[in-house]
């Protein structure tokens, strides 16, 4: 108990004795301090008295699908610095392989009483995956947004990048240098943003059956690698990706065939992500407009925690092409 004390006082800034107070229900404490106390219980994972269990800490989870991807951290920054001004408290849940699942993450914020969850890159962008965790949500009727897309039927409110107008811009930039036989590496083929992508392009490429062109990757540089040799193969000179990783993979994968970037193919990328002007060459890419999208995902969510209702359409953010060292003039051109 003393331990637990001393460990909650710590993390909320406060005496041990003005936790004691909070915890046995006992007056002389101010609201906020008493949030603060709260809170602080919950991130340590101790759990509340039974007499305080019943009331939902200001606590938000961030659930992201990786952090070595460096677009994630990016919105991590945006988006728990925009909940901490508004008075609540983050909670980073960041999942790796073998792990803890999305799943799983779901009901550890559930027992700890959040006041609501954001969602980027989760498994409600892919069609054929499981859902039955964000029905749970539901049930629940706790405020959630999703980042960038998702499945229609679930229903949440959803801030994204409108995927159409991104494609749009790096297969106009590529026509622009001369480029004819375009090809994408993009995700799996459930990802709803690769879907959305995917059609775009075969829409203004007029591809009635798009099988030469496309190849599917998981979101790593290995996959891509493999999946942009063969576009390379199939004699492609410039190559749109879904994500900045999937770019330098595609960047990897035309080296190992012997040639170069941009002299042979041109590689388009998406995120625009840290270090982006680092790479050897310098990545032409798309660049979500992350610090927007995360604002507007924390006004989404507070909104709903403070029951000013909810807004089920779904927000779409104009993306900027950003041109840089890796695209060039279509060989002979």
């Amino acid at each position: 108990m003393t331990k637990r004390l001393t460990e909650v006082a710590r993390k909320a800034g406060v005496s041990e004795a003005t936790v004691s107070r909070v915890l046995n229900g006992r007056g002389g404490v101010s609201e906020t301090t008493r949030t603060a106390v709260l809170t602080a219980l919950d991130v340590l994972g101790y759990e509340r008295p039974t007499k305080l269990r019943g009331e939902r800490a200001r606590l938000v989870g961030l659930v992201l699908p990786e952090l070595q991807n460096p677009i994630f951290p990016a919105l991590a920054e945006v988006v728990t610095g925009s909940l901490a001004q508004r008075g609540f408290t983050p909670a980073l849940c960041a999942r790796t392989i073998g792990g803890v699942s999305e799943a799983d993450y779901v009901e550890m914020l559930l027992d700890h009483q959040v006041s609501g969850v954001i969602f980027a890159g989760g498994s409600y962008a892919l069609a054929d995956a499981p859902h039955d965790h964000y029905r749970r949500l539901t049930d629940r009727g706790l405020p959630v947004v999703l980042v960038n897309a998702g499945v229609d039927e679930l229903g949440f409110p959803r801030v994204s990048t409108d995927d159409a107008v991104a494609v749009e811009q790096a297969y106009g930039h590529l026509r622009s240098l001369g480029h004819e036989r375009i090809g994408m590496v993009l995700g799996p083929e459930g990802h709803v943003p690769s879907r959305r992508k995917l059609a775009a392009v075969a829409r203004i490429a007029g591809w009635a059956d798009p099988t030469e062109w496309v190849e599917r990757s998981s979101f790593s540089m290995e996959g891509a690698r493999v999946a942009a040799s063969k576009l390379v193969d199939r004699g492609v000179t410039g190559v749109i990706c879904a994500s900045d990783v999937l770019a330098l993979g595609a960047i990897r994968a035309v080296r190992r065939l012997g040639r170069s970037v941009p002299g042979d193919v041109s590689v388009v990328g998406f995120d625009d992500s840290a270090f982006m002007t680092c790479t050897d060459p310098p990545l032409t890419t798309v660049r979500q407009p992350i610090e927007t999208m995360g604002q507007a995902a924390v006004d989404l969510l507070v909104t709903q925690i403070e029951g000013a209702g909810v807004l089920h359409d779904e927000l779409l953010f104009e993306p900027e092409l950003v041109v840089r060292g890796s695209t060039a003039p279509a060989p002979g051109r």
